[in-house]
């Protein structure tokens, strides 16, 4: 089976949260259980693209409107992500250093999606697949079933991922006139509430949707940004699965980035020489507890009530606990992080910005990782932490609700109900209970480390969804 997946994110070429993490891991894995899978995603002016081979196999234009835009598609020659991965350039547009934030995404993104049907159209074979990944890529299932260019397409079998329901990519009815020509009769399955909503019209023209965990398919039809009462009308076609996480790169007995590596029976004396080298870098002390939170800071994730949890936390703990912070999002929230630096110097600090290599070093290093997020469709920091026997605790919703089991029913993490000041406080009240039993927590932690969340599952589960 040939599977295309589209996507504005792939790890290591483009990442800005686990959207990227999946399409550079899932299309690995489906190789692996002897399908062929390709990614095809927008060429940014990345380290990536600087630093590794590339061929032409695509050189054409492709029309926005009345404007035309040289397009170029690049193979990756040496295969070395474990699948074939396609750069769409486009001048003017996909080459830029940023994958989002720009003015004309809505430009940027429909002309990608265009340009890799166009490619694709022209192909001697068809593909078994389309995979389309959230809104960047909402537009496709529509075009190959309704627009005439693609009409060579409209029965090869298209699914759609939603890995964040929130957001959605609508844009206004002026820019209808840059999609390519169809029956206008069939508008209404571009429409939601009065715009053009590229996740809704996926919604409705995929021939099978998935979420990212099974527990984000219930929450979504409550909680969808509007979406509800759509994702209740094609809940017949629409499945959760769990993500997995790439076995490969997340390993802290071969993991490059580490200081000292450690299997499940070495874990003590492994994170211990982990977390040494970590607190001397961020001047914190290794024997107290080390909290950690790795993510965007946004509301969405709680960030916006982590300054007054630590404070609370620091404040009340009387030095005895330490917390470090990865991550950037909101310039008030960073700002707010910041200055607890000076209250808490010596106990607290932060890495505001982004840094793959300290993430995983904070993974081996820390002991809690807090996930205190309002919406998490699936969650991939929590398996990385179990994976590296860093004790999450998480608030129980979508794919955390999913993966931890708290220690009082039996299970192995820190849960609470709610994002609040108070339910995160008494979760870390919790955990530096729970650290003063050594014993608990090295049971814990190998336990942890041995839970199986790799891709192999999920991978065949998104075939079996194929070959519906």
């Amino acid at each position: 089976m040939e599977i295309i997946h589209l996507s504005a994110e792939c790890y290591p070429v483009a990442k800005v949260g686990g959207l990227g993490d999946v399409v550079g891991a899932l299309p690995k894995y489906q190789n692996k259980l002897g399908h062929i899978a390709k990614v095809v995603m927008p060429a940014y002016r990345s380290k990536f693209m600087q630093e590794n081979e590339f061929e032409v196999v695509y050189d054409s234009w492709v029309a926005l409107g009345a404007q035309n835009y040289p397009v170029r598609i690049f193979r990756e020659k040496t295969n070395k992500l474990g699948f074939d991965l396609f750069l769409v350039h486009i001048d003017g547009l996909t080459d830029r250093e940023k994958v989002y934030g720009y003015h004309d995404d809505t430009e940027r993104f429909i002309a990608y999606q265009i340009a890799a049907l166009d490619w694709i159209n022209q192909w001697e074979h068809k593909p078994d697949v389309i995979h389309t990944h959230d809104h960047h890529t909402g537009l496709i299932p529509f075009m190959t079933g309704n627009c005439e260019r693609y009409k060579r397409l409209s029965n090869v079998p298209t699914v759609l991922t939603i890995h964040n329901a929130q957001y959605q990519g609508q844009f206004g009815w002026d820019k209808l006139h840059y999609l390519p020509a169809f029956d206008l009769w069939k508008s209404g399955l571009l429409e939601w509430k009065n715009s053009i909503n590229p996740l809704a019209s996926a919604i409705k023209c995929a021939w099978r949707v998935s979420t990212v965990s099974p527990s984000y398919l219930e929450e979504i039809s409550y909680h969808a940004n509007g979406l509800e009462s759509l994702l209740a009308s094609e809940r017949g076609k629409s499945a959760g699965i769990l993500n997995g996480i790439d076995n490969d790169v997340w390993n802290p007995e071969k993991d490059p980035m580490l200081q000292k590596n450690f299997a499940f029976r070495t874990v003590d004396s492994g994170k211990k020489a982990n977390k040494a080298a970590l607190c001397a870098v961020f001047n914190l002390d290794p024997a107290k507890p080390l909290f950690t939170f790795i993510g965007r800071l946004v509301g969405e994730k709680g960030a916006d009530l982590l300054p007054d949890i630590f404070h609370n936390a620091l404040a009340h703990s009387h030095g005895n606990i330490n917390i470090l912070v990865l991550g950037s999002g909101d310039p008030v929230i960073e700002s707010r992080l910041e200055q607890l630096k000076h209250w808490f110097g010596g106990n607290y600090n932060t890495y505001i910005g982004y840094n793959e290599q300290l993430s995983h070093q904070i993974y081996a290093g820390a002991d809690f990782l807090l996930m205190p997020s309002r919406v998490e469709p699936c969650g991939l920091n929590q398996m990385y932490a179990l994976r590296y026997g860093t004790i999450p605790i998480v608030r129980r919703i979508g794919g955390l609700k999913d993966t931890v089991v708290d220690i009082g029913d039996g299970g192995f993490g820190i849960c609470h109900d709610q994002t609040s000041v108070w339910d995160v406080g008494n979760a870390i009240g919790r955990a530096y209970g729970l650290f003063q039993d050594k014993k608990q927590v090295k049971e814990i932690r190998k336990y942890m480390m041995q839970l199986d969340h790799s891709w192999d599952r999920a991978a065949q589960q998104y075939i079996d969804l194929y070959q519906m």
